[in-house]
């Protein structure tokens, strides 16, 4: 075995990605506050191919140094849009004709392993703040809400890690569907 080189990987330059088709999803970033997940969501949504990104409320936006340090340049080649409110950006996406779902610990959640995504249905995805998780009127406004399994001792994982998680399982979900 022998590692790829960058050439090897056949990546598209920043014009191709910005022209090619992208996976029906939208990551809204709910007040978070870590400028380093930021910029992590950026470059897990150019790797999985995401419409945009919105980013509301005390979310940081580019250009700024931290969350260029893990974007690694993605905030070039990912759309993406301030809004000053949550609610507001998720009523825009409804409007819109997306089902929005908040990665949230409610009653009546969904397990991400169960949650699946209709053919052709357009989804965001709501991921909140660091220590409060999804605004209350956020999760009340959406069209459900997904819970990650966990076993261990801990209640939650990083804000990036679970973006990480969710876009992975349903990148793979929306394929098994188009096939």
């Amino acid at each position: 075995m022998q590692k790829l080189s960058m050439d090897q990987l056949n990546r598209v330059d920043v014009e191709t990605f910005k022209n090619q088709e992208k996976n029906p999803l939208v990551i809204v970033l709910d007040n978070v506050r870590s400028m380093h997940n930021v910029g992590s969501a950026f470059r897990t949504a150019d790797a999985f191919a995401v419409e945009k990104i919105l980013l509301c409320g005390i979310t940081g936006t580019p250009p700024h140094r931290e969350i260029e340090k893990t974007a690694l340049g993605a905030t070039q080649s990912v759309i993406w849009e301030h809004h000053k409110e949550t609610l507001d950006a998720v009523k825009t996406l409804q409007s819109a004709g997306y089902k929005v779902y908040s990665i949230e610990q409610v009653d009546n959640s969904i397990s991400l392993d169960s949650f699946q995504p209709a053919l052709d249905e357009k989804i965001a995805i709501v991921f909140g703040n660091e220590v409060h998780g999804v605004e209350e009127d956020v999760v009340k406004a959406s069209d459900g809400c997904i819970e990650i399994p966990q076993f261990g001792t801990k209640h939650s994982f990083n804000v990036s890690v679970t973006i990480g998680i969710v876009l992975w399982d349903l990148v793979n979900k929306l394929k098994f569907i188009k096939k």
